[in-house]
């Protein structure tokens, strides 16, 4: 009876075991809603950077259109750069498939992709500013106050000030 006891126990235990992981996965997943980038890319979608907020601009088909234009003539010449990108995040992952992890392999992929990266920020900066400056002033203030409202629900970020460890 006392070694039965003990099966049970353990049972019970690994059933738990395996239901805390599998509810946290499932959890994990809901968070993903937006191509895999969380709650992040779901505020973005829905509000702020998702291109919605310009469309909260009441902007004119002139300034759509001309948008439209800045946009896919970013995607047009910043493909190559993308899928570089995109080819360096795969070899990333394989540099720890396998059950092992090759350090030094990671270290170099996460060194060529900070280059790429640093490019792509420097695009789409060139891009956001190409968009700026479709805007009429009125609509500059009002995508103003759109950040100023966008940053008091987001609350602050490191580096932007409002601490908020003890020291």
């Amino acid at each position: 009876m006392r070694k039965l006891g003990k099966f049970k126990l353990l049972a019970i235990a690994s059933l738990s075991a395996v239901v805390l992981v599998v509810g946290s996965i499932a959890v994990a997943q809901s968070v993903k809603t937006h191509r895999g980038q969380g709650q992040r890319g779901a505020w973005m979608e829905r509000g702020f950077h998702g291109g919605s907020a310009f469309a909260r601009l009441n902007l004119t088909d002139d300034q759509k259109a001309k948008m439209k234009q800045s946009r896919q003539s970013f995607m047009e010449s910043n493909k190559p750069l993308l899928e570089q990108l995109r080819t360096k995040r795969q070899e990333l992952r394989q540099a720890s498939e396998g059950g092992t992890f090759n350090e030094a392999l990671a270290t170099q992929k996460l060194t060529e992709m900070a280059g790429l990266q640093a490019e792509l920020m420097g695009a789409r900066f060139q891009l956001h500013q190409q968009m700026l400056s479709v805007l009429t002033p009125e609509q500059k203030a009002q995508l103003d106050q759109l950040k100023a409202q966008f940053k008091t629900h987001r609350g602050p970020r490191p580096g932007e000030g409002g601490r908020r460890d003890n020291e």
